[in-house]
């Protein structure tokens, strides 16, 4: 079975309606992502029909909203993911973390800290692992690192920061996972260079449906997920660290299991 680390199915319907009957003939696993209760609640009926791990969380760019939505949003979604939390409805918290990508995103700093803080209590509290959201901010997840190590695994959703950063967290004692998508379909040279030089055990791989489509598609699908894992086979062979594309599948998909279902 294919596994896909990270979709956002409650989106993924607005612009697919047969997207849930897509994932059941393929055949995959996936990580649903949401950050609103309606979100979420579709997710657990979607859950209900064939394996879907349910994750949720306030998204880190989310406080650069205009601030009385954002304020909203904070008073549903904070309590929910605590209910969630301990009513025992979620296999991860997240998507979090730090988006500093540009200035906008740099003006909330602080209350992504905040959110962060609050989101990280509670993978703890309930021992959850945490999908992370990253971008332009790996110092900051250096400074987490003693906590990190703590939980029970690490997700590093969409994964473009170098080799040397992932090493350095997986040094750090974090159970870290590091997940590729279309990134690697649009050749982005640090997140292949990555893929290639990290062990198969620490790799999972994603569409982030309905986001991140490939070159030449309006929104990518489940589907898309046996075109990534067929380009991270070609690379890795390529670097010389050669399985089959069934044989990384395979692996990738023991590694989904055990981060959301062990």
């Amino acid at each position: 079975m294919a596994s896909d680390a990270h979709v956002h199915p409650f989106e993924l319907a607005q612009k697919y309606e047969g997207a849930e009957v897509e994932r059941r003939e393929f055949n995959i696993a996936c990580a649903a992502s949401a950050w609103r209760r309606e979100e979420f609640l579709y997710n657990e009926r979607a859950a209900s029909l064939f394996p879907m791990a349910l994750c949720f969380a306030l998204h880190p760019q989310l406080p650069a909203l205009e601030s009385a939505a954002f304020d909203g949003i904070t008073r549903d979604t904070l309590p929910a993911l605590e209910e969630f939390a301990r009513e025992k409805r979620l296999n991860a918290v997240g998507e979090t973390g730090f988006d500093l990508y540009d200035a906008d995103f740099r003006t909330t700093e602080r209350a992504q800290d905040e959110l962060f803080e609050y989101h990280l209590y509670i993978a703890e509290k309930y021992n959850l692992p945490l999908v992370l959201h990253v971008r332009r901010a790996a110092h900051k997840i250096f400074v987490y690192a003693k906590r990190l190590k703590g939980i029970k695994a690490v997700i590093f959703h969409s994964y473009q920061g170098t080799e040397g950063e992932a090493r350095t967290i997986l040094q750090r004692g974090v159970n870290a996972y590091f997940s590729f998508g279309s990134a690697i379909l649009l050749n982005h040279k640090t997140a292949m260079n990555t893929l290639t030089a990290l062990d198969a055990e620490q790799l999972l791989f994603e569409t982030d449906a309905p986001f991140q489509s490939p070159r030449g598609k309006p929104f990518s699908t489940y589907a898309d997920i046996r075109a990534v894992i067929q380009k991270a086979a070609e690379l890795r062979r390529t670097a010389g660290r050669a399985k089959l594309p069934d044989e990384l599948e395979a692996v990738t998909d023991a590694n989904f299991r055990a981060v959301y279902w062990s």
